[in-house]
């Protein structure tokens, strides 16, 4: 089923993308076609009689605005590409999120392989776009050298610490600070009933707990690669955490009175963020972490600040 895309002025990088998707005509044509159906890119290049190497660079140009997906699949003479349309409608916000007296300072896009520092316990795993990282249930993909090439990574209970730049809150009046990443419970295969208390850390002090309700399957993550097992973890929610001088908050609810300055994050060099399932927390049901390239969402783990008025 298509689903709407929903952007706003905070996602600077994909409204270029779109931008440029819909800069040409023939691309239009493209996403019309594969809006009906979906084909490999010798039949769109056959379609719009165009030579296939165009046919290729248009349907790159959709997939990377999110508009449409590409899978490998086998094929006669080799694998073939199977391209089909993501989204149903692209809707943009000039004013979501941001308000009239809002300015938007920095965003730093993190890839869930560079974690800092990790404490995880098997079941346990960690893949790239094209293969394991390590052997299943084993922590040796989590200092493997190619870890940082990570797109899914689950535990059952430990944690991942990452680090991100502190260099704009030392030099500007911010005054929100806000994560966004793709994450699910893990459960053997996949449950949607597996609940699991996530924890967040910020500056190694707990802020709060993020309840995930289920590990998601029945259904292909939009982006998963084509060797990603049907009968495994396919996507997860999209979840939102910020920090003001008002508290913690946690996709709209406040979860503690912590601030950015009870919590020193416009102090240090950098900003420490950690998250992770404890093992005595009430619901132990771990967790999947999604990079850009596996589940719904085409983001790593992004924090983006902010200077608000009151």
């Amino acid at each position: 089923m298509k689903e709407s895309l929903k952007l706003n002025l905070e996602k600077k990088e994909e409204l270029v993308n779109i931008g440029k998707a819909f800069s040409s005509s023939t691309r239009i044509d493209i996403l019309e076609f594969l809006s009906n159906k979906p084909a490999i890119i010798t039949d769109v290049a056959s379609h719009f009689n165009i030579p296939l190497s165009s046919a290729a660079l248009h349907i790159k140009t959709l997939e990377s605005a999110g508009l449409i997906s590409v899978q490998p699949i086998p094929g006669s003479k080799g694998a073939q590409k199977l391209c089909g349309a993501l989204v149903s409608n692209v809707n943009v916000d000039v004013c979501l999120d941001l308000g009239l007296n809002s300015k938007y300072l920095f965003r730093e896009d993190m890839p869930i392989g560079c974690y800092f520092d990790y404490n995880v316990s098997p079941p346990c795993g960690i893949v790239s776009e094209v293969s394991d990282l390590g052997a299943e249930d084993s922590i040796s993909g989590f200092f493997s050298t190619e870890r940082y090439k990570a797109q899914l990574i689950w535990l059952t209970y430990g944690h991942l610490e990452y680090r991100f730049s502190n260099t704009i809150l030392k030099s500007n009046s911010a005054n929100k600070i806000q994560f966004t990443f793709e994450i699910c419970s893990e459960a053997l295969g996949y449950n949607p009933n597996w609940r699991s208390d996530v924890s967040i850390w910020m500056n190694n002090t707990e802020i709060g707990i993020l309840e995930c309700p289920g590990d998601y399957g029945g259904r292909r993550g939009k982006l998963n690669p084509y060797w990603w097992n049907d009968a495994s973890t396919q996507y997860g929610d999209l979840r939102k955490i910020w920090i003001t001088e008002k508290g913690c908050f946690i996709d709209e609810q406040k979860v503690s009175n912590h601030t950015i300055s009870s919590l020193g994050l416009n102090k240090n060099s950098f900003i420490s963020f950690k998250i992770g399932v404890k093992p005595n927390a009430k619901y132990v049901g771990g967790m999947n972490l999604f990079g850009e390239k596996f589940g719904d969402y085409p983001q790593n783990i992004v924090m983006e600040v902010f200077h608000e008025e009151n």
